[in-house]
């Protein structure tokens, strides 16, 4: 599948039905860009209730989501800086594709993308054309 630059994808286990992701080759984790994320445990494991402006340039509109915790890692961002993250799994929803991804949050909402797709999501499944845009999505 050629996917552009930047798509539009859902993440329907967090209730995120639509959210503008930009396709990162750099970065080999997706990561979505929370605003605030508490702990909680359940059923003996640590889980995360997190909340998500999933919509660029859109503080009114707010998605609380929750998922249990993989791991925390340790992420060097495009600057060079390494921070502890939350590490998540769940369902990725691109065009006609459905499979599960890794994901890492981090409460930096003045992102202009909400979330990254990173290189492990593509690998086997998408190839990026640079010059363009949305291509699976036609709305």
């Amino acid at each position: 599948m050629i996917v552009g630059w930047r798509e539009w994808v859902s993440l329907p286990q967090l209730g995120i039905e639509r959210i503008k992701a930009k396709v990162d080759t750099g970065a080999r984790t997706s990561c979505l860009h929370t605003f605030s994320i508490e702990e909680f445990r359940k059923d003996n494991q640590l889980w995360l209730r997190f909340w998500v402006h999933p919509v660029q340039s859109n503080d009114d509109i707010v998605v609380q989501c929750e998922s249990p915790v993989l791991e925390q890692r340790l992420v060097r961002d495009s600057g060079g800086h390494q921070t502890q993250r939350y590490v998540i799994s769940t369902e990725l929803v691109a065009g006609e594709l459905s499979f599960p991804i890794e994901m890492t949050l981090t409460p930096r909402d003045n992102m202009k993308f909400r979330m990254l797709l990173g290189r492990t999501s593509l690998y086997s499944r998408m190839v990026v054309d640079p010059a363009k845009s949305f291509l699976l999505d036609k709305e």
